[in-house]
């Protein structure tokens, strides 16, 4: 097969794939919110200014509600909540997307190599997959944030090193079901090396659910993120974070709620888009739903 005929049947195929997923009101919501969350974390700076409306506090309007000024009202000191919820749109996604890029790697890794080679390296890998699972993901984060200190650069590790046995998990399963197929056959009989066949045969052919599975991994490692922070072992103040701004706010709810509901609301839509984009990416990527 040429490259041309190649290249025109990936083309065919992500337009089949997309159509499916227009066609999923649901999910192209998701994808609006994220999209929307994206271009909040690039132009965060020209939308409000860091300075002087995130960190500067302003002793002049505290706790002010909702107005034409502020529109998401002002925090216990005076700063303004809709540029810090912008903001803090930038530490969410990048926590998000590294944190589950380090998940991937390591994860897809081992599970790739257990998947691939079986009996015994498959038994040893994955019951140490097992020994991750058997402490609950936040726990293992708190752990390792409290071992190494509160940094964001160790926030992202401690995330991503608690989702790391559910990638393998997904991995070594979606190998599985592929490497006894025709086309791993003919590379082996070609005499490709095993690397080669499993990261440019097998995964390629692989990557329907490993998407699936890291779109709704960043919304989980979005929701961790901002329950550290929550408990006082993520980022700190005064960097805009969704959870520490729940922290913060949680002494006001009786008299100016809205330092609570603004960011709660951030953190809520987000996991919820990123939710529906993952459950619409997998009806459109499994070709047991064409038409």
């Amino acid at each position: 097969m040429s490259n041309n005929t190649k290249s025109l049947k990936k083309r065919s195929q992500l337009g089949e794939i997309w159509q499916r997923l227009t066609r999923n009101k649901a999910a192209m919501f998701g994808l609006f919110i994220f999209l929307l969350l994206i271009f909040c974390a690039i132009f965060a700076d020209q939308i409000a200014d860091y300075d002087t409306k995130v960190i500067a506090p302003d002793y002049d309007h505290l706790c002010e509600g909702p107005s034409a000024d502020h529109w998401f009202g002002t925090d216990e000191l005076g700063r303004d909540i809709f540029a810090r919820v912008v903001h803090g749109s930038r530490i969410s996604l990048v926590v998000g997307i590294i944190s589950v890029s380090v998940s991937l790697l390591f994860g897809g890794f081992f599970g790739a190599i257990a998947g691939y080679y079986g009996g015994t390296i498959d038994n040893i890998i994955m019951r140490i997959m097992d020994i991750f699972l058997a402490v609950p993901s936040i726990l293992l984060a708190m752990t390792i944030v409290a071992a190494f200190g509160t940094e964001l650069v160790f926030v992202m590790i401690a995330i991503g090193v608690s989702g790391i046995p559910n990638f393998a998990r997904i991995v070594r399963a979606a190998v599985m079901s592929v490497k006894d197929q025709e086309f791993v056959e003919a590379s082996k009989a070609m005499g490709a090396s095993n690397a080669t066949i499993i990261f440019k045969e097998i995964i390629p052919n692989c990557l329907a659910p490993i998407i699936v599975q890291a779109t709704l991994a960043v919304a989980s490692a979005i929701l961790s993120t901002s329950s550290l922070s929550f408990i006082g072992l993520g980022v700190k103040p005064p960097t805009p974070e969704w959870g520490a701004m729940l922290a913060s706010g949680r002494d006001y709810m009786r008299d100016a709620v809205h330092l609570t509901v603004f960011p709660g609301l951030a953190i809520i839509i987000t996991i919820l888009a990123l939710n529906l984009l993952g459950d619409g990416l997998r009806d459109a990527l499994d070709p047991r739903l064409k038409q």
